[in-house]
């Protein structure tokens, strides 16, 4: 069985892909990394965190929550670049080279995000930084377009009860809605 090293983003977006794994992918072990700079306000970021915590739980995994809130260095990283599609490639590029840099330093060779969950993403991007991401590391990156449970993966959230934000994180995002 090969780890697959997952960064996630929210409880919501983790619901369906998980379930996918499971049943789909056996051969792959999910070990899951909360890794989200991009996040405004603190208490935003708390409480996706705790969402996602609380998911964790109730379906028997273990999560790596131990990056700590860094919204300010995204900001930094962003510059002028706050309108899409520029921003969202600087925030994919900064959580997925984290992510690598992450499964390096961990012994893996294959990572992924639950970004690919997302409708509201941008697929084509995250696809180009993530392989981007893997060519710096040697790393594999993997991609599985998990869209198609979108409905499914809400369902297993609201019967949860789990928080469903409705912006992707950045301030930018809560702005534009």
């Amino acid at each position: 069985m090969e780890t697959l090293f997952l960064h996630v983003c929210c409880g919501p977006c983790a619901a369906y892909p998980l379930e996918h794994l499971r049943a789909d992918r056996p051969d792959l072990k999910p070990e899951l990394w909360f890794y989200n700079p991009n996040i405004h306000p603190r208490v935003e970021f708390h409480r996706r965190r705790d969402s996602l915590a609380y998911f964790a739980v109730r379906s028997n995994l273990t999560v790596d929550f131990s990056p700590p809130y860094e919204a300010t260095n995204f900001l930094a990283t962003l510059g002028s670049a706050i309108s899409p599609p520029d921003r969202c490639r600087i925030c994919y590029a900064q959580r997925l080279a984290a992510t690598a840099t992450e499964a390096t330093r961990r012994g893996y060779r294959l990572f992924g995000s639950t970004l690919a969950f997302s409708r509201h993403q941008n697929q084509e991007l995250l696809i180009e930084e993530g392989h981007r991401a893997a060519a710096a590391h040697d790393l594999e990156f993997y991609y599985e377009d998990w869209r198609p449970g979108w409905r499914r993966g809400h369902k297993i959230a609201r019967e949860m009860g789990l928080y469903h934000q409705n912006y992707c994180g950045c301030i930018y995002s809560e702005l534009e809605r």
